[in-house]
């Protein structure tokens, strides 16, 4: 009898890579989740849905998905189009250009809301432009707007980016010499390849905005029931030593986030089943 086939994976060292990995994903996501969850557990359902349930946590609630929804949808258009520029065009201060995108991954965000907020307040360069046709920025949720496109649009732009650069000329061309129009070509052969890695850039935008903090702080106004965003109150009640009151809003953002998600992820796979990549 010969010897009995077993299969091995062509990465070495799987075992112990695999081990690594779930290791680190326990300590640094899945821990302090179940850390959150379980705070909650032992506060209740009753008493969560008494902290959740105030107009105030609603409001900041709802501030926050809808501006972060709006931003990362205008960082997916526009990041898709600076993504195409870089890579399909060639002008003096591309590379200048290309090395900006990366600016907020390494600006801290405090930094960034400052830096945002001196700008776009009355007396900043922007604002005062903004305020000679009646139009404020800072201090209105036209400023937080501004601050979570700033920290969404390399995601969306560095996702789609190495897509474009494979994305041979020759497909253009074949589908121009077929007679297409240049709108049905982006439409019916271009959109299609981009879907899943816009869709993947448009998802981490959105939860980078959700949860971010440091560049919209400055620039909110910080106005209860106007530019009070989800996680200035879990600050607040962090300061005030509410843990479970904390816990609670800090549920609630999770498990809005994770439906949110859920969908964008669903219509991932939909996109590419849809184009055969699965």
């Amino acid at each position: 009898m010969g010897r009995p086939f077993i299969h091995r994976s062509s990465m070495p060292g799987l075992g112990l890579s695999m081990g690594i990995t779930l290791t680190m994903l326990s300590l640094i996501v899945l821990l302090p989740i179940g850390a959150l969850l379980l705070k909650g557990a032992n506060y209740g359902l009753a008493g969560m849905w008494e902290t959740v349930n105030r107009e105030r946590v609603w409001t900041a609630l709802f501030l926050s998905f809808r501006l972060s929804l709006f931003a990362a949808v205008f960082n997916l258009v526009f990041g898709v189009l600076l993504a195409w520029v870089l890579v399909r065009y060639q002008f003096w201060g591309r590379r200048i250009l290309d090395a900006a995108v990366d600016l907020p991954f390494a600006l801290p965000t405090a930094v960034a809301g400052i830096s945002l907020t001196a700008l776009y307040a009355p007396r900043g360069f922007f604002g005062q432009m903004a305020a000679e046709i009646g139009w404020k920025i800072a201090y209105t949720q036209w400023g937080i707007f501004i601050a979570l496109v700033f920290v969404g649009l390399p995601f969306v732009t560095r996702t789609v980016q190495p897509v474009i650069e494979e994305i041979e000329r020759e497909v253009e061309e074949a589908s121009a010499t077929l007679g297409a129009s240049r709108l049905y070509t982006l439409r019916h052969v271009i959109w299609p390849m981009l879907t899943p890695a816009a869709l993947t850039g448009f998802a981490l935008a959105l939860a980078r905005a959700v949860g971010e903090y440091g560049s919209v702080i400055f620039i909110a106004g910080n106005i209860p029931l106007v530019t009070e965003i989800a996680p200035l109150l879990i600050i607040i009640q962090l300061e005030e030593f509410n843990y479970d009151a904390a816990a609670a809003i800090g549920i609630a953002m999770l498990l809005i986030s994770f439906a949110m998600l859920l969908v964008i992820n669903l219509i991932q796979v939909w996109s590419r089943r849809r184009i055969g990549y699965v």
